[in-house]
């Protein structure tokens, strides 16, 4: 058991994050290096330069988009493992854990670890004003585990009791509201934040769906092997 559990996560985790990685320095990445040289001045909103003017974004770097991988990587396979455990748990309660099925447990998770906290606290790029880094990590870690929580109600809860508190759930953390800076203030240009954050929500949508499919994948093949 252990082993299939295991070897279902590595496997999941490091393809999923492998793809993941490269959608970020393909889409991501450049967004995010654009909206670092607004942070150190080397480009001014509303300045007068001209386009053609602006400096050249960096290029591939082997040494950090290497480690940038391999971080996604392992990022995705500590996901993998969560996923495989909520899956194995499911599959006890009559749950399908396959390919087919486990994209609906990778779009959970990118509910649960993307969607519900970045409703309220949106992915940003440097230089944007924000509020102290422990306050929102105490709330984005509330955040995931209420909408966890909730999904898994809402997917295995018996009764309109479970519902409701699995929406109270979904609710609670964004009535709350996330902790917010002082006052709103940046260099980079809001154009550049929203497309940070439509394609870090794409890409996270995308690494899930691969993920689940590929963890239930794994997780049935295991077992047929076991078997």
């Amino acid at each position: 058991m252990i082993s299939r559990f295991v070897t279902s996560a590595l496997f999941a985790g490091a393809a999923a994050g492998l793809i993941a990685g490269l959608l970020q320095l393909v889409f991501v990445q450049p967004v995010l290096l654009h909206a670092e040289l607004y942070e150190s001045g080397e480009l001014v909103h509303f300045g007068v330069e001209a386009v053609s003017a602006h400096p050249a974004l960096p290029g591939f770097d082997p040494i950090r988009d290497g480690l940038s991988l391999i971080f996604t990587m392992l990022t995705y396979t500590g996901y993998a493992l969560i996923l495989v455990a909520a899956m194995s748990l499911g599959e006890e309660r009559g749950a399908a854990a396959n390919g087919r099925w486990g994209i609906l447990w990778g779009v959970a998770g990118f509910v649960a670890f993307h969607l519900a906290p970045g409703f309220t606290l949106a992915p940003e790029v440097p230089g944007v004003a924000a509020a102290d880094v422990g306050a929102r990590q105490v709330w984005w870690f509330a955040t995931v585990a209420a909408a966890a929580l909730a999904l898994w109600l809402l997917a295995f809860g018996q009764g309109w009791l479970a519902w409701a508190g699995a929406v109270l759930l979904l609710l609670a953390p964004h009535l709350i509201g996330a902790p917010e800076p002082a006052q709103f203030s940046g260099p980079v240009p809001t154009e550049l934040g929203a497309l940070f954050a439509a394609r870090a929500f794409g890409v996270g949508l995308a690494a899930w769906v691969l993920l689940g499919s590929f963890a239930g994948y794994f997780w049935q093949r295991e077992g047929a092997r076991a078997a």
